[in-house]
């Protein structure tokens, strides 16, 4: 038979072994949650990204549609061309590291955008140009932390939480999104306002394999406290991992992409 102090030190051995495993899951959810942000943005960009969407701007009284395409190596550099409509066709937006550029073709102008336009909508949609040219990096810019798991559509989904770093340029005071745990893909994403409240909610859909990679083809926008607005995103075409040369990523390439 076993004595009480037998008995006592197989119990606080166990309470040890609790604490060192809660310990080691803690440490883990830090290291995992940065990882799977990782492993998203490679599955949802690559190396290089060559795309082409359309947008779909509704609003209450109207819908209006465009067309564009874009340029994407890693995360420093992108660029962004208007196809339609034709009253916007040829403006251009480009980000070379943390410089973002706007091309203005009705009056030939090429302006350097300021950080506190970044929050600003882009092209009248329910995009920030932060959004769509993303000055800011959510592996760089952001503290991950895992805080469990849901179902998406079905789907077992990471939720993972992101607060921006100080000194940032970040717009929102945090970030939630939703990973698929088959697959890396981005499936939701919640944005939130200085004082904690839902500014806007993105939803992914339409996984189809497009240029050799399965990813979500449809992104949805909405906005919150505004009824019937919303900003829907559909991939027309992609090419991934396609070599592009950082010279490609110029202020006279901006003027003249078509």
């Amino acid at each position: 038979m076993k004595t009480l102090i037998q008995h006592t030190l197989a119990f606080v051995g166990k309470l040890l072994n609790v604490a060192l495993a809660s310990l080691a899951f803690t440490n883990l959810q830090a290291q995992t949650a940065e990882e799977i942000i990782r492993r998203m943005e490679e599955r949802m960009r690559g190396e290089s990204a060559e795309l082409e969407m359309r947008m779909q701007i509704v609003r209450p009284r109207y819908t209006r549609e465009m067309q564009m395409k874009t340029w994407a190596k890693g995360q420093d550099y992108s660029l962004v061309l208007i196809i339609e409509p034709a009253r916007d066709r040829g403006t251009a937006f480009l980000k070379r590291k943390k410089e973002i550029w706007n091309y203005v073709p009705n009056v030939d102008r090429t302006i350097k955008l300021p950080p506190n336009m970044m929050s600003q909508s882009w092209m009248g949609s329910d995009f920030t140009n932060d959004d769509l040219v993303r000055e800011s990096s959510i592996i760089d810019d952001f503290e991950q932390r895992l805080v469990g798991s849901e179902k998406i559509d079905g789907t077992d989904c990471w939720v993972i939480e992101m607060y921006p770093k100080p000194g940032s340029s970040i717009v929102y005071s945090k970030v939630k999104v939703w990973i698929g745990k088959d697959d890396y893909l981005h499936r939701r994403s919640e944005n939130y306002g200085d004082k904690g409240e839902l500014v806007s909610v993105i939803q992914n859909s339409k996984i189809r394999e497009v240029g050799g990679r399965k990813i979500p083809t449809r992104i949805e926008m909405i906005p919150q406290g505004k009824p019937g607005h919303k900003t829907v995103i559909e991939y027309v075409n992609a090419v991934f991992d396609k070599p592009i040369k950082e010279d490609f990523f110029s202020l006279q390439n901006l003027k003249n992409i078509r």
